[in-house]
């Protein structure tokens, strides 16, 4: 297993939800956590409770492509390099097939797809370099499959992550970079509160948080390319 203490992971969307728990997952395990999202002032404030000299807080919005760069420079010079990047920021319009737009359409591609790839361009150099990098890309059980007439078009977004996911985790292989999908059902967030599903019955952020910190201490000799997570018995295919 690999010694997390004092290496450096970039978390995006950390401000609530999923990423607040991988943020303070990671720190509880020794990481140094750069963080980034599109309201700072609100990420601040959310990281006040453990925020030390091994927590950052950085401006990054999925829109603005300038932002990549910036924060990556950011955490290399704050930190000195970075060993793993989750892409955790996503964007959900679960409208019926006859009712999406393309703006809707068109707003969930640029953040689900083009933005992790963008983030993921930038921050290349410094993972190939430290020999053990760590890519973990939350997706989705929606990049798997099509729950009824669930949000067509957030599967279609999220069917191209997963294609990212792999095209990334063959391409880096052999410089020492793992990438895993982790494919979570219904997470209790705000982001599901709007989906009328009991939130006694979803998956808890911190057993994500959780799950996601064993994968990234495994060694390079165990790579894990999916991990599928639900609060239901479903059929995926």
């Amino acid at each position: 297993m690999l010694d997390p203490r004092g290496k450096v992971i970039m978390i995006n969307g950390a401000n609530r939800g999923i990423g607040a728990s991988f943020a303070r997952r990671f720190h509880k395990e020794g990481w140094i956590v750069s963080l980034g999202s599109r309201n700072l002032p609100e990420l601040q404030s959310s990281v006040l409770d453990f925020k030390d000299e091994r927590v950052s807080c950085h401006q990054y919005d999925t829109n603005d492509r300038k932002t990549d760069e910036q924060w990556v420079s950011e955490t290399i010079e704050q930190h000195g390099s970075i060993n793993a990047l989750v892409n955790n920021a996503g964007v959900c319009h679960p409208q019926p097939l006859g009712e999406v737009t393309e703006e809707q359409l068109d707003e969930m591609w640029s953040v689900n797809v083009k933005a992790p790839l963008r983030l993921i361009q930038a921050s290349l150099p410094a993972l190939r370099s430290c020999g053990t990098g760590r890519i973990v890309n939350v997706v989705s059980l929606s990049g798997k499959r099509v729950k009824g007439t669930f949000g067509p078009g957030y599967a279609m977004s999220k069917h191209a992550a997963l294609a990212l996911h792999h095209a990334v985790r063959h391409s880096e292989f052999d410089n020492g970079i793992r990438v895993t999908a982790i494919c979570p059902g219904y997470v209790a967030t705000d982001m599901t509160a709007q989906f009328g599903v009991d939130a006694s019955i979803m998956i808890d952020p911190d057993d994500l948080a959780e799950t996601v910190a064993t994968l990234v201490r495994l060694p390079n000799t165990a790579a894990v390319a999916e991990i599928l997570m639900t609060c239901e018995p479903e059929v995926i295919g």
